[in-house]
């Protein structure tokens, strides 16, 4: 069987450059899924500009906990919020996990899922996290499993996720848990495209393993391409990196290599198929 690879790009609507980087990594590149963060104030009128300019591209939801603020009013989130009625940052949020109160994180996963639906009249067609939040705890990832089920979507796999809760868990019970409450999934997920690992040769060594992995058919690639603009200089500190990440995603030798490497372009609607 063929290889199948889902090619995500985290965070459209986190800034204007952010939501036309990713529609150019689609529309010239590799990319064929991205995750929508439904609190930034950009990201209703990006994700209607994406189902005009690129039909083809997935649409998921990144559920968000750790930047920005909520979609619903911070006085009915007020254990997700710090003074100014924003989402704690990712160290304060991590500091204050014990804390955490999964009624309000539900609440608001479900007004984000709303926001979503309401602007282009249909449900995500998977689910992941700003920040890999949702995976922090062993309670977070069942609150997201359920929201999964609820909706019948498949989410990100957890497998390879360093500094979560479930990293020390085997991919077979994980496997097993999210195969009762989604439809589909990836099997694998590689997230070392990222920061230092932002090179074409990396990029191509990546193609290269995923067509001489025995074990896995379906994968998911997580990358961050965008064009850099002074909001994402101001808000992210993953930033320049990123310009990077789009002119790889669309250079010529990563077509021939995806090319040579027999592999097949998907996103998460594809899976049940």
């Amino acid at each position: 069987m063929s290889k199948r690879l889902i090619v995500n790009a985290d965070d459209y609507g986190h800034t204007r450059g952010v939501s036309q980087g990713i529609r150019q990594a689609h529309l010239r590149g590799i990319v064929t899924s991205t995750t929508a963060m439904m609190n930034y104030p950009g990201a209703v009128d990006d994700l209607r500009e994406a189902t005009l300019e690129c039909p083809r591209l997935g649409l998921g939801l990144h559920l968000v906990l750790t930047s920005g603020s909520p979609v619903l009013p911070a006085e009915k989130v007020p254990d997700l919020v710090d003074q100014e009625g924003k989402f704690y940052k990712y160290a304060p949020f991590v500091e204050r996990i014990n804390q955490i109160n999964l009624l309000q994180v539900n609440l608001e996963w479900h007004a984000q899922v709303e926001a979503f639906k309401k602007t282009i009249g249909r449900l995500p067609d998977h689910l992941d996290s700003h920040h890999h939040s949702s995976y922090f705890t062993p309670t977070l990832f069942e609150l997201m499993l359920e929201l999964a089920d609820e909706l019948k979507v498949p989410i990100r796999l957890p497998f390879g996720m360093q500094g979560t809760a479930l990293a020390e868990i085997s991919s077979p019970v994980i496997g097993s848990r999210i195969a009762k409450n989604t439809i589909g999934y990836a099997q694998a997920f590689i997230d070392n495209f990222y920061d230092e690992g932002v090179t074409l040769e990396n990029l191509v060594s990546i193609l290269k393993q995923i067509t001489e992995d025995q074990e896995h058919d379906t994968f998911e690639l997580m990358t961050h391409p965008a064009v850099v603009d002074d909001e994402l200089l101001r808000t992210s500190i993953y930033n320049e990196r990123r310009a990077d990440e789009l002119m790889l995603l669309c250079h010529g030798l990563t077509f021939s290599a995806l090319k040579a490497c027999g592999i097949d372009l998907i996103n998460f609607s594809d899976l049940s198929q």
